[in-house]
């Protein structure tokens, strides 16, 4: 259920996708911003999913096996849009985008990250499936399992990891660089993903952890927001 699930918020948005390009190419600003949004949707729905699966048996390997594959078609279904503020900060740092037009960006992705927390939630309140159950009970699931400045620590390596390697990968064929690009997330997540969820992405954060950052924001949006940003600005500096 939870499979046939995620694949039909990947045909949806997909279509989304397609609709937006054919009618709305003309308006620059509208349509950045729902392509954006969409894209973002996909991912912040998929993975809140993918977390409840995190316990299936045999742990880790399903979770880290879906992890991986649903990676994959992300990056072969949201050619063009980043997903996360962190990526939309390179354009903006080089010129290529304005301020105005970046800002659009992540504002659209933390309109989806909000969206798919409340969408996920109206789903798992139906209890189609069996890792449905008591979902909406949990409050803040608390990721870190370690102190606050070894989890900073955590995202902000992992993100000039990321990041770097995104670079470096720019020249690589799509057909190829999509996989390399999944198996990295993969061995970031098996790596920390019992200390910080290994998450790198702020608005993926605040979809996946909303209450907990309602109850510690200092704490979070330091591990979960400055951290990936700061390790963007470290990259984007020295390389």
């Amino acid at each position: 259920t939870s499979l046939l699930l995620m694949a039909g918020i990947m045909v949806t948005v997909g279509l989304c996708r397609r609709l937006t390009r054919r009618r709305l190419r003309s308006h620059q600003r509208l349509y950045t911003f729902l392509l954006e949004m969409v894209s973002t949707f996909q991912i912040c729905a998929c993975t809140n999913e993918l977390c409840l699966l995190g316990n299936v048996e045999p742990k880790p390997h399903t979770a880290l096996t879906l992890t991986y594959g649903f990676t994959v078609l992300h990056g072969l279904t949201l050619t063009g849009s980043t997903c996360n503020p962190c990526g939309t900060l390179q354009p903006m740092w080089g010129g290529g985008i304005s301020v105005k037009m970046g800002g659009l960006k992540i504002g659209a992705q933390f309109v989806a990250a909000v969206l798919a927390r409340m969408f996920m939630h109206f789903i798992w309140s139906l209890e189609m499936a069996e890792p449905h159950f008591g979902a909406l009970s949990q409050g803040c699931s608390n990721p870190m399992q370690t102190t606050e400045t070894q989890a900073f620590c955590i995202e902000l390596l992992f993100s000039v990891v990321f990041q770097l390697t995104v670079l470096r990968v720019e020249s690589v064929n799509p057909k190829y660089k999509v996989h390399l690009i999944a198996l990295l997330i993969t061995t970031l997540v098996y790596a920390g993903g019992n200390l910080t969820g290994a998450i790198f992405n702020p608005a993926l954060a605040f979809s996946l952890h909303a209450n907990c950052f309602y109850d510690k924001f200092l704490s979070y949006s330091l591990v979960y927001w400055i951290a990936p940003s700061l390790g963007k600005f470290v990259i984007l500096y020295v390389f």
